[in-house]
């Protein structure tokens, strides 16, 4: 998400020879659900491409939180005064409609190529970024360039590259969770009338229990539930630097919900033995910069997150739009790297604290969320017990207005403008 969303707004600020080297031999956009925060649609409307991807995706008019052992009803938040407040509402939608759709807005940018098929080594940062490309088919051969942005992931080969050449390592790191990610169709659910209705509801719905979790909610035209779930990494074995996924076991995946209501069991058993894949949940420590000369990281490449906040695709198209406009041509029209290197320092400045906050906020909400039998959790469930008076903030952070506020009402290009006119760093005649 943040190489295609840096590729385009830096091609919308006016660059014209930008070229994205992908691993793969082709884009075929796969995945499942992802959350449309109005922080994210704010930027990809300023791209031109939000209204595709509004077109295919469903509106939340309300959150609801639940017991996962009873299916009680904890919280209920109405969402309907996003919009309102925000500029655009809270959307979910699929992750192949939000790749495809930047993906399609890059194509109609005469000024992007991409370069499929290459893998990329050997990265090198001075006096100007270079590279070792190794194409698919065909010999190896260095590039050069004025501007490298690592948007690779958070297993980043550009990460580690820079972090060497400045003494440093951070490896990822093991958060002891894990997810089930699954796509239920509606022609699977259309013979329980309690599931069809979840599939009807313009509704996100946590299920919370003991170290473990399940989120769901309608994508495609409420063709198909995508429910996702974090649960204690059992399957792994430790493994954070080398398997993210694995193929997993559907009666596994039974137990570890076991105690879950007698609906999520059979929400549950309807996914075919075969198509459960565990995916690993993995982050790393902060890093001390994200730029090292005309290098910047993009992305989970220096910020990865745990999905409880669901911020992490939006993050890193933050930081497109703020290198969108730090390094818009005006402002780095010399090419020198000294004018590149303040450019990616001041996105740095406007990102960093932001981003390595919410991923934070997010590993503290899945605390919260996951609590056991004690104290802390008879206090979260007063807390949610006030919801229903109308007071009191909501122990879930993803769906607490001043959490909202915090994430949604920052324009982030604003800031960044901003932030350019007090370093000085104007347009260049």
């Amino acid at each position: 998400m943040g190489g295609l969303a840096s590729a385009l707004a830096l091609a919308k600020s006016g660059h014209t020879s930008i070229t994205v080297y992908e691993t793969a031999p082709g884009l075929g956009f796969v995945g499942a659900g992802i959350q449309l925060a109005p922080n994210m649609a704010r930027i990809l409307d300023r791209l031109g491409c939000w209204d595709q991807i509004a077109s295919e995706a469903v509106q939340c008019g309300e959150t609801s939180i639940r017991e996962g052992s009873t299916d009680k009803e904890l919280g209920l938040v109405k969402l309907d005064y996003i919009q309102k407040t925000y500029g655009y509402p809270h959307m979910v939608g699929h992750r192949a409609s939000l790749a495809g759709a930047m993906y399609e807005g890059c194509l109609k940018e005469p000024g992007i190529t991409f370069a499929l098929g290459s893998t990329i080594s050997d990265v090198e940062f001075s006096p100007s970024p270079s590279f070792k490309l190794t194409p698919t088919e065909g010999e190896p051969y260095r590039v050069e360039c004025d501007v490298l942005l690592g948007c690779d992931g958070v297993k980043s080969t550009t990460r580690v590259a820079m972090l060497k050449a400045q003494g440093e390592t951070a490896d990822a790191k093991d958060t002891g969770q894990a997810a089930y990610r699954i796509m239920l169709t509606r022609d699977q659910m259309k013979h329980d009338p309690e599931l069809l209705a979840l599939l009807d509801a313009d509704r996100v719905t946590r299920w919370i229990g003991e170290k473990r979790h399940i989120i769901a909610y309608p994508i495609d035209s409420k063709n198909i539930y995508n429910i996702s779930t974090a649960q204690p990494d059992v399957n792994f074995a430790g493994a954070a630097n080398s398997t993210y996924t694995t193929k997993g076991s559907k009666s596994a995946m039974l137990q570890v919900y076991g105690d879950f209501c007698p609906m999520i069991h059979r929400m549950l058993d309807l996914v075919p033995e075969g198509e459960v894949v565990e995916w690993k949940l993995r982050v790393h420590e902060p890093l001390t910069t994200w730029v090292h000369g005309s290098t910047a990281l993009v992305g989970d490449a220096c910020h990865p997150t745990l999905p409880h906040l669901a911020q992490g695709a939006a993050q890193a198209i933050e930081d497109a739009a703020v290198l969108g406009v730090t390094l818009a041509p005006k402002r780095i029209s010399d090419r020198k790297p000294e004018t590149i290197y303040k450019a990616l320092k001041i996105y740095e400045n406007v990102r960093k604290e932001r981003a390595e906050a919410l991923v934070e906020l997010a590993a503290e909400n899945g605390r919260s969320m996951h609590l056991g039998t004690g104290k802390a959790k008879e206090e979260r469930d007063k807390i949610f017990a006030a919801l229903k008076t109308g007071k009191g903030p909501v122990p879930d952070k993803w769906a607490d207005a001043d959490v909202q506020k915090m994430i949604y009402g920052l324009d982030v290009v604003e800031e960044a403008e901003k932030a350019c006119r007090e370093q000085g760093f104007l347009a260049k005649l």
